[in-house]
């Protein structure tokens, strides 16, 4: 392959092979590595691998427990509590789903409140899990403040995701992902990676003025204003204090502060459509809505309405056949051993 571009396959081995070296357990550094290639496969690069140096120097200086003690609690029918032991968010996220969707199997309906994980990448990694079984997937997590509240001048919140999956039978599940700030802090992280501006509306500097410099980006913007404010401020209660877990100012920071473990709390969820749509028809009545949204006329610059997560999944299937594109310095990072 052309300089740059590595196979997703060669791109895992190589995330692995970085976590390893700093005695990350193989198992979880393949669940790590299939979480980060998943992002660059849909073309989220900012949640993709550029973060794997980021994880090893936490884990260098100590804010990271490779070897995490996950323990899971039962806490009714329906529920569980999961303690991360400050692992790898990752894959205590895939565990709380995997909790989740094992209770909906059972009882129709799995939620699962975690606490003492970290950094977990991209929700929508999480969603597809249950998607994949059938189920309905939600998944939210709190960050540290990076995003000012509508009307403020100075950070409060993080960019708390949201994520929902929603299955079908004959076209690939429904999948939103997203930050309720404008962008995710990713976004701003990869363009600095590429020395590229960015839109005005997606953060602001030091005096809270809008910049398209990366460089300059101090605190992020919600989206939709009040809107997107009101979003995060209902992730961070989901995920943070009904979990027992820190909540905005209070969480600690991602690019800070090393040596300490972050704590952070996540919410997911798994839901058996036939406890609502006991006819069965809920994965066909996807399809059509799919379907009905594909006939929708396209605006002008548009080729065609899309769901959510249609433009990502494109882009995975492009990218398992070509490879995927890194920056130099990334590419530079993954392949020095």
């Amino acid at each position: 392959m052309p300089q740059n571009i590595l196979s997703h396959q060669d791109l895992r081995e190589l995330v692995k092979n970085k976590l390893t070296q700093v005695n990350v357990p193989s198992d979880h550094a393949q669940i790590v590595a299939d979480v980060l290639v998943h992002a660059n496969l849909r073309g989220v690069d900012s949640h993709g691998v550029l973060r794997t140096e980021h994880y090893v120097k936490r884990v260098k200086e100590g804010g990271l427990n490779v070897s995490p003690n996950i323990q899971v609690k039962k806490t009714g029918a329906v529920s569980a509590v999961l303690d991360g032991h400050d692992g790898f968010g990752h894959v205590v996220a895939q565990k709380a789903m995997e909790t989740a969707i094992q209770l909906a199997k059972t009882n129709k309906v799995g939620i699962v409140g975690v606490v003492n994980s970290s950094h977990c990448g991209a929700l929508s990694y999480f969603v597809n899990q249950a998607a994949e079984e059938n189920l309905i997937g939600i998944a939210m997590t709190h960050t540290d403040k990076s995003v000012v509240p509508f009307g403020g001048a100075a950070p409060f919140f993080g960019t708390n995701p949201i994520a929902f999956g929603f299955p079908a039978k004959r076209h690939k599940p429904i999948i939103l992902d997203m930050a309720t700030s404008e962008v995710a802090l990713g976004k701003i992280l990869n363009a600095r990676e590429k020395n590229s501006k960015i839109p005005e509306n997606w953060g602001v500097d030091e005096k809270g003025n809008p910049t398209t410099d990366p460089f300059k980006v101090l605190s992020l913007l919600p989206f939709g204003g009040a809107k997107g404010y009101g979003l995060a401020l209902a992730v961070d209660v989901l995920s943070g204090i009904l979990t027992g877990s820190a909540f905005g100012p209070h969480i600690q920071p991602m690019y800070d502060k090393y040596n300490q473990m972050r704590k952070l709390g996540h919410f997911v969820c798994a839901i058996d459509p036939s406890i609502f749509n006991s006819g069965g028809s809920f994965l066909e009545d996807v399809d059509r809505l799919i379907d009905e949204l594909h006939e929708v006329p396209a605006a002008n610059h548009f080729d065609k309405v899309m769901v959510p997560g249609e433009p990502e999944q494109i882009n995975e299937t492009n990218n398992l056949a070509k490879g995927i594109q890194l920056p130099d310095s990334v590419y530079q990072y993954l392949t020095n051993s």
